[in-house]
């Protein structure tokens, strides 16, 4: 196996490696298979929070288009009575 030319690792893979290390120690803690206190339970909860996205803050906005391949092409008013979404 060729030799890395950067041995380390960058600050993004440190982070995705923390990040994995919270989320399976909480693993464990919630399947009792290792115990936590309660402020190291809230100390991952903070940490996780500031690694990985908060979902419910998430927010998408989309344009839907139609787009229609056709032998013989429709107007634009016969285009929206076929293809249009109802209101």
């Amino acid at each position: 196996m060729a030799a890395r030319l950067n041995p380390e690792h960058d600050t993004r893979t440190r982070a995705k490696i923390q990040t994995s290390q919270l989320v399976n120690r909480l693993m464990k803690h919630a399947n009792g298979k290792c115990e936590m206190s309660q402020t190291q339970v809230r100390a991952a909860e903070i940490l996780l929070r500031k690694t990985l996205p908060d979902l419910n803050a998430t927010e998408m906005l989309a344009e839907i288009r139609n787009f229609v391949v056709s032998a013989e092409p429709l107007t634009e008013d016969e285009w929206s009575a076929q293809y249009s979404l109802p209101n």
